[in-house]
């Protein structure tokens, strides 16, 4: 298959790379694209060397995959350009979430709504994708009612300029500054730009996305930081449900659910964190427990490598489904 990765040279770009790779996806050609400013560099691949093409090559080149991690104005100016010449896009921006002609897909949930007609297919943001992966079982078990969520979000959801900012302060060194404080010992109470309801919208995206991949009737309010962590977004979720439950029956339905690794066993120490979840695929729950201020309303502790599960391997997922179930035509399985 000929696969174009938007945005190659960038932090998530790269991870897409590795993710393809361990996946061993039958990439036959790679097209790495980046801004005209990288153009001509060159990016390793499976042991060869490709050079990095511009976008008006790359839609030119006619793969039959592109997927994009190159901010939202570069997909809507660029994705349906690519989809008109034949190329199925994957999206990692939130450019076409919301769009109500789009599928927002987490493969594990909602995979089946896919279509050869899809050729723009939307990836969620990475929070939300870790919060209904855990969600989906007890849905389908419980029904949820309402999700408060406040979520720990890794430096790396930002970008390299972040990475940079808390290394420099880390070493004592005065430079550039992708947040407005020192992240560094800190914790900075915004994701993303403030809207007219007082969220930002991060915290919106949890919300609103939910309900699409999910269900419309979930209530979904949440409170999104930004920690000096690296690894992945972790998040404290508190979910109320329809019926009652079984606190055994719920860690048992988690820990066989694919994507889902349980860590919860308090007693030695073992619950989900960052540092564990660094460069892993799964989405990690652990800290289950009821809630004991009010009827069937569970807590529980959520991590994932927000460049992994949250954006790349969901990306890859996506591309794989989509040769699985034939939709790519010069797609022949092996």
């Amino acid at each position: 298959m000929k696969v174009a990765v938007v945005g190659a040279t960038g932090m998530v770009g790269e991870v897409m790379l590795k993710v393809l790779k361990e996946f061993n996806f039958p990439v036959s050609e790679l097209i790495p694209v980046a801004s005209e400013k990288s153009v001509g560099k060159e990016v390793l691949y499976a042991g060869k060397s490709y050079k990095v093409v511009g976008l008006e090559t790359a839609v030119a080149m006619k793969a039959d995959i592109a997927i994009f991690s190159a901010g939202g104005e570069t997909s809507l100016e660029w994705a349906p350009k690519f989809a008109a010449a034949g190329t199925t896009v994957i999206d990692n921006s939130s450019a076409w979430r919301m769009d109500p002609d789009k599928k927002l897909v987490v493969p594990e949930i909602n995979g089946d709504l896919l279509t050869p007609e899809d050729k723009i297919i939307a990836n969620p943001n990475c929070s939300t994708i870790q919060l209904v992966m855990v969600l989906k079982p007890l849905h389908d078990k419980y029904k949820v009612k309402r999700v408060v969520v406040s979520t720990y979000q890794s430096i790396t959801g930002t970008g390299v300029k972040a990475v940079k900012q808390l290394e420099n302060e880390r070493s004592g060194i005065a430079g550039e500054m992708a947040y407005k404080y020192e992240i560094d010992k800190n914790c900075i109470p915004q994701c993303d730009s403030f809207m007219e309801n007082g969220y930002t919208k991060e915290e919106m995206k949890l919300t609103n996305e939910t309900k699409k991949i999910l269900d419309p009737a979930i209530s979904v309010t949440a409170t999104a930081v930004r920690v000096p962590v690296v690894g992945g977004h972790s998040e404290a979720v508190n979910i109320e449900f329809e019926n009652e439950y079984d606190l055994q029956e719920v860690k048992q339905l988690l820990g066989n659910t694919p994507g889902i690794t349980l860590q919860d066993n308090p007693d030695n120490f073992e619950y989900p964190m960052p540092k564990f979840a660094e460069s892993k695929n799964d989405v990690f729950v652990g800290r289950i427990r009821r809630d004991e201020s009010q009827p069937k309303t569970l807590n529980l502790w959520i991590v994932a490598d927000n460049l992994r599960k949250g954006a790349a391997t969901n990306a890859v997922q996506i591309a794989s489904l989509i040769r699985e179930k034939g939709f790519i035509k010069s797609a022949v399985l092996s």
